[in-house]
């Protein structure tokens, strides 16, 4: 136990585990095809049982960044490859590794034109993903979120559905105009830093510390939002949403759902909120924020509940459940905090498999249309049962993981915003009332399609893809408290940093949050 400690503190483990997957999907292209499919497996299950001890061995109640390292990589410019773990990133970084290989064999018999390339892109798009939760240098960083954006481009267009040209490019255009944003935001704080320190940095612990005139600092974080509210998406930046869906493979949409939108939301706490606090907590952004967030909540929910095609139904619960998570993050409280960033863990596991078992009805009926089913208890009950499952915990119900994290951010956004918590509290209502009928109207109606008789049950390969996650949904509704307390410190570091820099602005000291920073340090 001694040498996993040892190895799993080092800094070399969270650099093998981030390039992987890429250098993996690199040998695809060269794989014969007749392994292929094993060979995208193999390195799946490799990078999530090579991960997994991660979530042991990380030091409960620290804030600094665990399994830390920084090398000069483009000196003159001060970047540099830094990377490392806190409670905010390590839960969506094993949500990633977790997913790959279930994400491998959801494919398994859905993909079968251009297969090297379709693996090699799946898993270049994994390396993306994790990098960004792990970088901490702003130019690292934006390497990172543009080399998922690429081959989550391709996955949508060339392997989507008949609308997958539209889609991948809508894609596209919302996501590169929000990193193009973001980048002239990343290049000025790089010349604020040069003219107040006379050293090139890009490090993000030396941003924290930058002092960025109150007009200028508004404009950046403008920026920044925007980039990472395009992602998240919230209303009304969330129009791209539904058609990516929609048309990606069934692979794309679960990695789209479960981790590519909570880079939206690890972005505003790892980035826009600390680096540009005051403009953060000016009562006008808090007040937008959660008015979009509370908005998404309830529009999201109507509009899901109008659609008669499942899988763009799915895709507006995105939007409503990630409302959710915006209240959280905006209140300010470790409590909701916490709560949000366990929720976009909950939220990627059940919509994922929602989204899974979607893939399956296709597999067999070639349509997501919802009146096409009905009655299918009665032919594919483990199925049902998987479906069943899985809309409950998507909807929270108590003993299953969507609740804790709703629980977690309606009580921690109420101590700062009652108000707004009531309205949040409505969403959980509206949530049994797009989920439930579709439930009813797929699983309990009548018999009355001739085609739905002789439907197959999961056969063993789907149960190998869906069980885990219904494990995860019962484990972490049941026992969360090792997932909340690994996240609890980071998301306290946050809160009362924000409460800092609420003092220090009514007493006017804008260096009393300085001080505690250096006397609480983010870096080993």
């Amino acid at each position: 136990m001694s040498f996993l400690n040892d190895l799993y503190s080092g800094p070399w483990i969270v650099t093998f585990l981030v390039f992987f997957p890429g250098i993996a999907g690199l040998a695809c292209l060269f794989i014969p095809r007749g392994w292929l499919k094993r060979f995208a497996f193999s390195a799946g299950l490799i990078e999530f049982l090579v991960s997994l001890p991660m979530f042991w061995t990380f030091g409960i109640g620290r804030i600094e960044y665990q399994n830390y390292v920084s090398i000069p990589w483009i000196p003159d410019w001060g970047i540099s490859y830094a990377i490392g773990v806190d409670g905010i990133s390590i839960l969506l970084f094993l949500l990633t590794t977790f997913l790959l290989p279930i994400s491998v064999l959801v494919s398994w018999e859905q993909i079968d034109k251009r297969e090297r390339a379709y693996y090699a892109m799946l898993l270049v798009l994994v390396t993306g993903i994790l990098g960004v939760f792990v970088a901490l240098d702003l130019f690292l960083f934006y390497v990172f979120w543009e080399v998922m954006l690429v081959p989550m481009y391709f996955l949508i267009g060339v392997w989507g559905h008949e609308r997958r040209i539209y889609a991948a490019v809508k894609f596209f255009l919302f996501t590169a105009f929000g990193s193009l944003l973001m980048l002239v935001a990343i290049l000025v704080l790089f010349w604020l830093h040069l003219d107040q320190f006379g050293v090139a940095s890009m490090a993000y612990p030396a941003m924290l510390r930058l002092d960025i005139p109150g007009g200028l600092e508004f404009w950046l974080f403008v920026a920044f939002a925007l980039a990472f509210a395009i992602k998240v998406p919230m209303f009304p930046f969330h129009t791209w949403l539904p058609d990516a869906h929609v048309e990606a493979p069934t692979a794309g949409s679960v990695i789209l759902a479960a981790v590519l939108l909570k880079m939206g939301v690890y972005g505003f706490l790892r980035f826009a909120i600390p680096l540009f606090p005051n403009a953060a907590l000016d009562p006008r952004v808090v007040m937008t924020m959660l008015v979009l967030g509370l908005i998404g909540i309830t529009y999201a929910a109507w509009v899901a509940a109008m659609q008669p095609n499942l899988k763009k139904l799915i895709a507006y619960t995105s939007v409503a459940h990630l409302g959710f998570v915006m209240v959280g993050t905006f209140a300010f409280t470790g409590t909701s905090v916490a709560g949000g960033v366990l929720q976009m863990v909950n939220h990627g596991v059940s919509t994922g498999a929602l989204f899974i078992l979607a893939g399956f009805l296709y597999q067999r009926r070639h349509t997501y249309e919802i009146a096409q089913y009905g009655g299918l208890a009665k032919v594919i009950p483990v199925f049902c049962f998987a479906l069943v499952l899985t809309a409950l915990a998507s909807i929270g119900l108590p003993g299953l993981n969507g609740f804790v994290g709703e629980f977690l951010i309606l009580v921690g956004s109420f101590l700062r915003y009652p108000w707004v918590t009531l309205v949040a509290a409505t969403g959980v209502i509206f949530a049994a009332y797009y989920m439930l009928p579709m439930i009813r109207r797929v699983v309990w109606n009548d018999l009355t399609v001739e085609e739905n008789r002789s439907l197959i049950d999961l056969s063993r390969l789907e149960l190998a893809i869906i069980v885990p996650l219904l494990l995860m949904m019962v484990l972490m509704g049941v026992y969360p408290k090792p997932f909340i307390d690994r996240v609890a410190a980071s998301a306290n570091w946050l809160s009362e940093r924000v409460e800092l820099t609420i003092q220090a602005d009514t007493a006017d000291d804008a260096l009393a949050a300085a001080e505690v920073l250096e006397r609480s340090p983010r870096t080993p």
